[in-house]
C-alpha cells in the first residue's frame, strides 16, 4: 500500500450504551428495572474506523448516509477527530441507531435500526471519492441491503480499475449468517484483505481453528488479518501463516468498536509500508486503546461527557 488515503465506505451510528453490573443479558431484570450507566456517543463500524485511522494519522476520509435528526452532530464528531466526511442527509429517514448493553466484562449485546444507513446507494457514490486515495475499506454491513450491495459492487469494481487497493470486514456474524456466507465471499473477493473476528472467519470457512481460518480465506482473498481479541490476532497470506501478535494486557470497559480500531490500526500501519507483524502490532495497540474507555471511537480532549450525561441531537 502507499501513503496515500484511505476511503471507508460504512455506517454512521447513534450508539446507546448501557454499562450494567450483571455478567450476561440473563442478569437484566425482566419486566422490571436494572440499573445501569447510560451514555449516547457517536458509532457506527465504519465510522470509528475512519476515526480511529485518522487519530493515527492516516488520511482518512468516510462516505456514508445519516438522517434529518442527527446529521450535523455526526459530521462535526467525524470533523473533530480528524475524518474528512462524505455525508449524504436522508431526509425522510433518522440516522442509524444502536443500543448496546455492556456487562461487567467489557462484553456487548445490540440491538440495531439501520436508520438511514441501510438505505447508502449508487446514488451516493462518486468517482471522484477515490482521488488521492491509495486505499478503500468497506465495512460488510453496507452489502446487507440491496442499495448499499450495488454500491459496493461498484466502489469495489472502481477501485480495481485504478489500482487501488480494497479490504472487507465482515461486521456482524447475525448479518452474515442471514445474507449468506458464501454469497458474502463472492461479492467481496475484489477486496485482497479480509479482516474479520474469529466467529466471522469461523463462519465463512466453517474451520474452527483460527489458523485454518485465516489460512482458508487467505486462499481466497490474498490476505486475511484475523482478530482474536484478548488473544491478539494473526495474519496469512497465500494460504500461509505470515505474522502473529498475542493480546495486550488491557482494563476492559466496553468491547464497543475495538474491532473497528484494530483494522484502523491495521490499515494506517499497512499504507505506511509496515510488514504484516508491525501491521498487527499496530492493529492490537488500537485495540487495546479502544476497550479503555466507554463507546467506539478514540477520545478527543473537549469532547467527551461525562458517564451519566447524553450528547445533544441536533436536528437539520
Amino acid at each position: 500500500m502507499s501513503t496515500a488515503g484511505l476511503l471507508v465506505i460504512g455506517d454512521v451510528v447513534t450508539d446507546v450504551v448501557a454499562l450494567h453490573g450483571g455478567t450476561a443479558l440473563a442478569h437484566l431484570a425482566v419486566g422490571t428495572d436494572t440499573a445501569a450507566d447510560i451514555v449516547l456517543r457517536p458509532g457506527g463500524s465504519g465510522a470509528n474506523t475512519a476515526s480511529w485511522a485518522a487519530h493515527l494519522g492516516a488520511d482518512a476520509r468516510i462516505l456514508t448516509r445519516v438522517g434529518f435528526d442527527t446529521g450535523e452532530w455526526h459530521a462535526a464528531e467525524l470533523r473533530r477527530r480528524g475524518v474528512r466526511p462524505h455525508l449524504r442527509v436522508d431526509p425522510e429517514r433518522p440516522t442509524a441507531v444502536v443500543i448496546a448493553m455492556v456487562d461487567v466484562t467489557g462484553e456487548r449485546s445490540m440491538l440495531t435500526n439501520r436508520g438511514a444507513g441501510g438505505h447508502i446507494g449508487v446514488d451516493d457514490w462518486d468517482e471522484s471519492l477515490l482521488d488521492g486515495v491509495g486505499h478503500l475499506h468497506l465495512s460488510g454491513y453496507t452489502l446487507f441491503a440491496e442499495p448499499g450491495l450495488q454500491l459496493s459492487r461498484v466502489a469495489l469494481a472502481e477501485a480495481a480499475r485504478r489500482g487501488v487497493t480494497a479490504s472487507v470486514d465482515p461486521a456482524s456474524t447475525g448479518f452474515l449468517r442471514s445474507f449468506g456466507a458464501g454469497r458474502f465471499v463472492e461479492e467481496t473477493l475484489s477486496a485482497r484483505l479480509i479482516v474479520p473476528n474469529l466467529d466471522e472467519a469461523r463462519l465463512l470457512t466453517g474451520e474452527s481453528s483460527p489458523e485454518r481460518a485465516a489460512e482458508r480465506l487467505s486462499l481466497r482473498y490474498g490476505a486475511a488479518a484475523v482478530k482474536l481479541g484478548s488473544r491478539g490476532a494473526l495474519m496469512a497470506r497465500g494460504g500461509k501463516l505470515t505474522a502473529r501478535v498475542p493480546g495486550l494486557p488491557a482494563e476492559v470497559v466496553d468491547s464497543t468498536g475495538a474491532g473497528d480500531a484494530f483494522a484502523a490500526g491495521l490499515l494506517t500501519a499497512l499504507l505506511r509500508g509496515a510488514d504484516d507483524e508491525a501491521a498487527l502490532d499496530a492493529g492490537r495497540r488500537a485495540g487495546a486503546e479502544a476497550v479503555a474507555a466507554v463507546g467506539g471511537r478514540p477520545r478527543v480532549a473537549g469532547s467527551e461527557v461525562g458517564t451519566n450525561q447524553l450528547y445533544p441531537l441536533i436536528t437539520n
